[in-house]
Order: C-alpha cells, then sequence, then structure tokens
C-alpha cells in the first residue's frame, strides 16, 4: 500500500538574526600546500588553482570548536535583540564532534551558560544546518517553540591527513549561529525542503576510527584512521549523476535554472563543486562564494555563506534563497527559504 505524501505548504518561519565567529589565525594555502608536500613540489599556485582557497582559518592557542560556537551564538542573539534565556532549544548543527559524549548541544549548552533548554544536536556532516534549519521549522510552526538557535562550529583542521592534499587544502574551521523565530507576514518561511541519501558513496568521505567498529582498542589500529579521508573523484562522479534529477523533485527546473530563486547559498565543498553549478545555467552572479577566503567549513560553510549574503545585503526582506549542497553518505539536500 502506498501511503500518499501530503501536499507542500510553507513552514511560517523567519531568521531573527545571524552571527559568526572565526579562528584568529589565517592560514595561506602557501603554508599548507608546505605542510602537505615539504619537498616543495606542491606550489602554492598550483595548490590554490586547484582548490580555489587562498587562505582559511585554523584554531590556535586556546580556541576550541565550542568558543566559537559560543561567540557566533551571542553574536547572533545581539544581531536579533534576544537574550539567551529567551531561547527555547538549541541546535548543534556541526560535522565535527567535540567529543562522541555527552551530546554537543550540552556541551555548547554548558558554554554559553545557557540550562534547563534542550540543547541537542543534529548531524548529517556538511549538511547538518539544513536539517537543523528543517527541524527548527517544524518546531516553530507546530508551536512547539518560539526561538531556535541553530549553531554549526568546525575544528576540521585538528584531523586533517596532510599526505591527501585534495581535502587538506580545503578545509577551515570557523563558526556560524542562526536564530529562527515565528513569521510576521503571509508566504515567508520554508517554501521546500528535500534529503536524498546515496549510500554507495558512503565510502568516499569517511573518519573510520572513533566509533564502535573502529576504536582505539580494535587489532590494528593506526592513527591515521582517526584522520580525515576523501576521495573527491567518486563524489563527484556520484554528485554529478544524482544531484541534478534530486534538484528537480526539490523544484521542478532547477536543474536548468533558477525558477522563483534570488540568491543560491551554495555548500562550499570545492572549487570544482561550485563550477559544477554553471552546468545547471545559474548565473554566477547570484551564487554567493566564501570558499576563497574560508576555505571548506564543513557545516559551517551554509551558515556562514548565508551570513555573508544576509550582511553584505545581497539577501534580505522578500528575497528567496536556495541552500544546497551534498555530505558524506552521499547525501544530497537542499531548501527553500523566502525571508
Amino acid at each position: 500500500m502506498t501511503v500518499p505524501r501530503p501536499s507542500p505548504s510553507v513552514l511560517p518561519v523567519r531568521i531573527l538574526g545571524t552571527g559568526r565567529a572565526l579562528p584568529s589565525r589565517v592560514v595561506p594555502t602557501a603554508e599548507v600546500a608546505a605542510l602537505c608536500d615539504p619537498s616543495g613540489g606542491l606550489t602554492a599556485e598550483a595548490a590554490e588553482a586547484r582548490t580555489g582557497v587562498r587562505e582559511r582559518r585554523w584554531l590556535s592557542g586556546t580556541e576550541t570548536a565550542l568558543t566559537l560556537g559560543a561567540q557566533a551564538a551571542l553574536n547572533a542573539l545581539s544581531a536579533a535583540n534576544v537574550e539567551l534565556q529567551e531561547i527555547d532549544v538549541l541546535l548543534n548543527a556541526s560535522g565535527s564532534q567535540a567529543q562522541p559524549i555527552p551530546d554537543g548541544g550540552a556541551l555548547l549548552a554548558r558554554e554559553l551558560g545557557l540550562s534547563g533548554r534542550a540543547a541537542y544536536s543534529l548531524h548529517g556532516t556538511c549538511l547538518s544546518f539544513l536539517l537543523a534549519l528543517q527541524h527548527a521549522s517544524l518546531l516553530i510552526a507546530s508551536g512547539q517553540a518560539a526561538r531556535v538557535l541553530i549553531v554549526s562550529t568546525e575544528g576540521g583542521s585538528v584531523g586533517l591527513n596532510l599526505t591527501q592534499p585534495e581535502s587538506a587544502l580545503l578545509i577551515g574551521d570557523g563558526a556560524a549561529a542562526v536564530l529562527l523565530g515565528p513569521a510576521v507576514r503571509s508566504g515567508q518561511g520554508l517554501h521546500a525542503a528535500r534529503i536524498e541519501t546515496y549510500p554507495e558513496g558512503a565510502e568516499h568521505t569517511r573518519i573510520r576510527a572513533g566509533g564502535s567498529l573502529l576504536n582505539a582498542r580494535s587489532p590494528g589500529i593506526q592513527d591515521q584512521d582517526y584522520l580525515f579521508d576523501m576521495q573527491g573523484l567518486g563524489i563527484l562522479k556520484l554528485a554529478s549523476r544524482v544531484v541534478p534529477a534530486f534538484l528537480e523533485r526539490l523544484r521542478p527546473g532547477l536543474s536548468t535554472g533558477l525558477p522563483g530563486i534570488s540568491r543560491v547559498i551554495p555548500h562550499q565543498a570545492s572549487k570544482v563543486g561550485l563550477d559544477l553549478l554553471r552546468r545547471y545555467n545559474w548565473p554566477e552572479d547570484r551564487v554567493e562564494v566564501t570558499l576563497p577566503t574560508l576555505g571548506n567549513v564543513i557545516a559551517a560553510s551554509l551558515p556562514l555563506t548565508l551570513h555573508q549574503a544576509l550582511t553584505a545585503g545581497r539577501a534580505g526582506e522578500g528575497d528567496t534563497v536556495l541552500m544546497v549542497g551534498t555530505g558524506a553518505g552521499l547525501t544530497a539536500g537542499g531548501l527553500i527559504l523566502e525571508f
């Protein structure tokens, strides 16, 4: 028996404020290239041309993903003129974990000094923010919450495999936060959201150790098993095959244009990944990019790029934004939000 899906409707939510926090250490591509290839065979020019990244931020000193996340959260609250204790739910939407347990939501709440509120994680690697935004919209639309704070904070630089320049040259650290509340006008809110997972790509992006399958007591465990492992070509081949049809299911016409879309906020996966967007006939001047100066900040890439578009005035009241990307799994995700 096939159960019919309910007709889509707008979830009436709006963004009240956004904020970001970046590590103080700026790392040029030349420095990362030298770490990946001490012989000098990988030049900074070649590395930048390959990745599209000029510089990124890495944690240093006393900075942690938790301190960055808390600062981004406070910045978003300040932008919205909302007090911390007015939050109903705190969602941790981060791809890299501070530690396995307790949940990162509890750790962020402790860092913020927030007690007695729901605080938990939604983890979808690079698409964690999209999952959290959809979840927050459902909470608000159903009346279960009035203000939901989403925090995406990443410290992926600590787990880079420098023998794999393909990924090591891409990853940066940083945090972004978005505060959501009820809509104030008709049509404002989440118009569409879709997630599709293609597990044939599960081996393309992974950190093998640290869970119950492979851990410190496993025979033959090696340090590199705890480091980030990415097979970029496999990801691109699979994404090229599945994403066009995925876009059509999200909204008909998206694989050949931008029907009803004012601005695109894509995950900053890589230069090649962003270049692939051209095949969908999406004008470059309507696509927001942060890759050259921030790199791929995992789950924080989407909210950091959204924050840039909003603060620069390239997205705002009345605009309809497409947020889209892929994550490990391989998972494709996108949502359409009217401001």
